[in-house]
């Protein structure tokens, strides 16, 4: 399946019971836009809000038939492209928000430490002060007229993700796109916890993936493993081009990411980072003087 130019705020049914409205914040991060999912009928789950936009509120509540509402908020996670509708959306509704916890739940200990010692959140943008109303756990289920949404804590893309099943179908926010890889980066991205949840996603007897950016993804299993390999080959590259003379992220990431436009090149040293964090823990790589953005790495 493949988004054709779709257009921000037009209500589409993707199924019975299912219907998508496209945030207007298209960027390279972002591909067209925030998918927002309306599930259900006459009381509806929305998942994923997206980000601030008073456009966007308005096309979410237009796309309501008369007599319904909304009666639950669900957030994937904190990031600043699916979260701060939310509290605006609550208050217009009287829904509660659904989602993990705030911006710092389920991080590991490692990502708190380096968090600790001053190391901030990438380009995506974090809502540093998202609360849910109910924090929902791995697992735990929610249910209303006729819908039933299903928790799954998917850490990886960040600390609080959760991805939601609903009957043979899963949201899976930014864990698993439509249109790119996943971007990590830490300390709120984790790459060792992104490979479990990816992994426990692709064992899923899933129909079809409705991700938070791009189109939705009809062969389930074959993009969770795609997504898995690709993993798998970056760090195969920057394993070769460690040594025991070291070398930065800067350097690993120019080489790495050669064919990259400039302005990527962020993100994609944020990518390099989580590798050789991944690396480190697994005793692939060390990390001179410690374990930090700036340290020079080496082959273990």
């Amino acid at each position: 399946m493949a988004d054709s130019d779709p257009v921000p705020g037009a209500v589409e049914w993707l199924e019975p019971g299912l219907r998508r409205v496209l945030a207007p914040n298209p960027s390279p991060m972002t591909y067209h836009g925030t998918n927002t999912y309306l599930v259900g009928d006459g009381a509806v789950a929305v998942i994923d809000p997206g980000p601030a936009s008073r456009s966007h509120m308005a096309a979410i509540l237009d796309a309501l038939a008369p007599g319904e509402r909304v009666s639950h908020i669900f957030v994937t996670h904190s990031h600043l492209d699916h979260s701060p509708l939310a509290g605006p959306l609550a208050e217009a509704t009287g829904a509660a928000i659904h989602a993990f916890g705030d911006s710092r739940a389920g991080r590991s200990a490692v990502m708190e430490d380096l968090a600790r010692a001053g190391l901030s959140g990438g380009v995506e943008g974090v809502d540093a002060d998202f609360s849910p109303h109910e924090r929902l756990r791995d697992g735990t289920i929610v249910e209303a007229n006729g819908w039933a949404l299903q928790a799954l804590w998917t850490p990886g893309h960040f600390g609080n993700h959760l991805a939601f099943a609903w009957r043979d179908v899963v949201f899976t926010g930014d864990q698993i796109l439509g249109w790119a890889s996943t971007m990590i980066s830490p300390p709120d991205g984790d790459l060792g916890a992104f490979m479990a949840s990816t992994e426990a996603l692709a064992d899923r007897n899933t129909r079809i993936f409705y991700p938070g950016h791009g189109a939705p993804v009809p062969d389930p299993s074959a993009r969770a493993n795609w997504l898995l390999d690709h993993r798998r080959r970056r760090e195969a590259e920057i394993a070769d081009r460690l040594s025991t003379q070291g070398i930065t992220i800067a350097a690993l990431t120019c080489d790495v990411y050669a064919d990259i436009p400039a302005a990527l090149l962020p993100a994609a040293k944020r990518n390099v980072f989580a590798h050789l964090i991944d690396m480190v823990q697994r005793k692939l790589a060390c990390a001179d003087p410690h374990l930090a953005a700036d340290a020079r790495y080496y082959r273990a």
